[in-house]
């Protein structure tokens, strides 16, 4: 079974994924694949610096992920590019991944960007986590040390939740505690196994 994983920034989708793994599933985290997608002499790097420049590399030649950060979050054509520029690559290794990993085990698909992507069509089914809109403001503030107004930038940037959640087979409130996140996940688990 594969199941996508998606939320919105700071909605504890990162916390759910590793409950998951706890649940024994295999995770393929897309914000890692994007990492190791963009690391020094890459392609996926080199269409990046032809696109943004050389302004957002470090002086070692590796991607400057705070000066990248900092102008797709403050411009949306430049976010509509870099994401023109990594899905491609993101999808061909969650696929690559998948066929290797498919008869072993459940596959989390964890992605943040999983409707936007395409990643959804693969998957059996789509869970959203999401949480109150003042809790996510407040963790991602926290979490990011941003001021009120970044972070609200940064939110409103990402699809809106409850577009996603309008698309989810299934949504999990994280506007509680851990102890109840993971009684929610092992529940639903447990359901989704009963059915497969």
């Amino acid at each position: 079974m594969i199941i996508g994983l998606t939320g919105s920034i700071a909605t504890g989708k990162s916390q759910s994924s590793k409950i998951f793994k706890q649940l024994g599933c295999y995770i393929i985290d897309a914000d890692k694949i994007s990492r190791t997608l963009t690391t020094k002499d890459s392609k996926c790097l080199k269409d990046i610096v032809g696109t943004f420049g050389t302004d957002v590399l470090k002086d070692d030649g590796s991607l400057n992920r705070k000066k990248l950060g900092e102008i797709v979050f403050n411009d949306k054509q430049a976010k509509i590019e870099l994401e023109r520029i990594i899905h491609p690559h993101i999808i061909r290794k969650t696929n690559e991944i998948i066929a290797k990993k498919y008869n072993v085990t459940d596959i989390i698909v964890d992605a943040p960007l999983l409707f936007e992507v395409g990643l959804d069509r693969i998957c059996d089914k789509v869970i959203v986590i999401y949480a109150k809109y003042h809790l996510q403001l407040s963790r991602l503030m926290k979490r990011d040390n941003l001021s009120k107004e970044e972070a609200t930038k940064r939110i409103a940037l990402q699809m809106p939740i409850e577009d996603k959640m309008k698309l989810a087979d299934i949504t999990i409130d994280n506007s509680g505690t851990l102890a109840e996140l993971k009684k929610n996940i092992k529940f639903i688990y447990k359901k989704l196994k009963d059915i497969d």
